[in-house]
């Protein structure tokens, strides 16, 4: 059968080198026995090394040329192959109450939403890694005091621990995207209440990165009683890449306490 065409639409840069796909496939070898899910295999460069690994393997595929391909080149997949968006799929129809891994060469242009959908499966999904730009991949393993610590960082970083792992150049692609390639893994630890409110939790994190320059007194003052003494501590006078998830569990509930919104009480 043919190659399946890249389509810049949906963020395709099919990987070529094969000892690279075996080496993102080995991020999962302490998970044998636990289903997989592989989203976007594109033809199945990843996939071949994940089926020898002999995973319990899903994958999701929203290119119809990419499933025709995959259906034709891995028979024995065939009934594990959900032609779907992932963003849009509901994982609890796929795997039920189970626990399972999420892997991927993923798009690009959804990397971060792809994450934050793991996020809302954060107790199923024991671990989460693959390949994504480096912009993204390094912002997601960042440490505090990183200019690349964000958003992502804090929320993620709560329930997951995060390793960077290696560099991937563009040329090893089909078509080559313009940007290096980052490959991680999101273990998840042990953490099974944040000690806050998380709904309030989030919107603090995204809140005060929105405006990272200015300090989380200036930042943060919309969530704040106007005047509360709170806000001329030393905590509200730091930047939010500063702060560590835990001093962020912290923030959020201050902000509860301190909140003329009676929900956020």
């Amino acid at each position: 059968m043919k190659r399946v065409r890249a389509k810049k639409s949906l963020g395709q840069h099919f990987l070529t080198d094969l000892s690279i796909a075996e080496r993102i496939a080995e991020t999962l070898s302490a998970y044998r026995g636990v289903p997989v899910l592989e989203v976007g295999p594109g033809m199945g460069v990843l996939t071949q090394f994940l089926m020898d690994e002999r995973h319990d393997l899903t994958v999701v595929e929203l290119d119809r040329e990419s499933v025709a391909y995959l259906e034709a080149t891995f028979p024995d997949l065939r009934s594990g192959i959900i032609a779907a968006d992932f963003l849009h799929l509901d994982l609890r129809q796929v795997f039920g109450e189970r626990k399972f891994c999420v892997i991927g060469n993923y798009p690009y242009n959804i990397s971060s939403q792809i994450f934050f959908k793991v996020l809302d499966y954060k107790e199923q999904v024991m671990c989460c890694s693959g390949m994504l730009q480096r912009e993204v991949a390094q912002r997601i393993t960042a440490a505090p005091g990183s200019k690349t610590y964000g958003i992502l960082s804090v929320l993620l970083q709560a329930w997951y621990d995060a390793e960077y792992l290696f560099t991937v150049d563009e040329n090893v692609f089909n078509p080559p995207p313009k940007v290096k390639s980052g490959v991680i893994r999101l273990t998840r630890n042990s953490v099974s209440n944040l000690g806050c409110d998380e709904r309030l939790f989030k919107t603090v994190v995204k809140t005060a990165f929105g405006q990272r320059r200015k300090t989380l007194r200036n930042s943060l003052s919309s969530l704040i009683t106007p005047g509360a003494p709170v806000l001329g501590s030393d905590l509200f006078r730091q930047r939010p890449e500063q702060l560590s998830v835990s001093e962020f569990v912290n923030l959020t509930n201050i902000v509860a306490n301190n909140s003329p919104n009676p929900q956020n009480k």
